[in-house]
């Protein structure tokens, strides 16, 4: 495997397309496997964690389109929807319900391996910013945990959306009210409460922070480099 940049699934009913896209890209040093319909897939995407689907839309029993909507809210993998071309109605409908690329058949396998790197450009960014360090703590959002100090603290989904917006956006001031809509909540002293509870698990004196402070009158505000 250390090899191989990345892993990839490749969903094709066609026998000719998954070995010409599998050939291709392990000549560019991808690891793939192969699934040749939807339940294939959901089978080895229960065991296996890929870095990339390509996935065609038009398959016998159920299409690539009923793949990714029952499947996208379940993984954060990528997917790149191969389509017929002229069917501008289903990659419309593919990008609606979570695909983030689409490629019309037929495709040259170079344009296939500019997209995969370009969202593998893009996923590894976004990861970068999921994993902040600073002082002696560490704020992974990809696990959903912070660790301070070697202790152990989960996060949960409410505390994960404030921080993602937060740590996108460092030294931006954000009100209790736009916290609130974040989050579904219209009280303040909700808002108030969960940002004690973040200060608990971040803060080395959560009475006295230093990262994640109080805008009198306004809001909160994380400081981090």
């Amino acid at each position: 495997m250390d090899k191989f940049k990345k892993h990839i699934l490749v969903v094709d009913d066609d026998d000719r397309i998954r070995d010409l896209v599998k050939q291709y890209l392990n000549e560019n040093e991808f690891l793939v496997t192969t699934a040749s319909n939807a339940e294939d897939a959901k089978n080895k995407i229960e065991v296996i964690k890929f870095d990339i689907i390509i996935l065609d839309i038009m398959m016998p029993g159920k299409s690539g389109l009923e793949f990714t909507s029952e499947n996208k809210d379940k993984i954060d993998t990528p997917i790149i929807l191969l389509t017929a071309k002229g069917e501008p109605k289903e990659r419309i409908e593919g990008l609606q319900i979570g695909a983030d690329d689409y490629l019309p058949k037929p495709f040259e396998p170079k344009e296939l391996l500019l997209r995969i790197n370009n969202i593998l450009n893009k996923t590894s960014k976004e990861n970068q910013k999921r994993l902040i360090k600073f002082q002696n703590t560490e704020i992974d959002l990809n696990k959903l945990l912070i660790t301070k100090n070697n202790k152990i603290f989960k996060i949960n989904n409410t505390e994960k959306i404030i921080l993602q917006k937060m740590i996108s956006a460092p030294g931006k001031e954000f009100s209790r009210e736009s916290i609130g809509k974040l989050i579904n909540i219209d009280k303040e002293r909700s808002v108030d409460v969960i940002i004690t509870r973040l200060r608990k698990k971040i803060e080395v004196d959560p009475k006295n922070p230093k990262y994640l402070q109080t805008i009198r009158g306004t809001g909160y505000v994380l400081w981090i480099e």
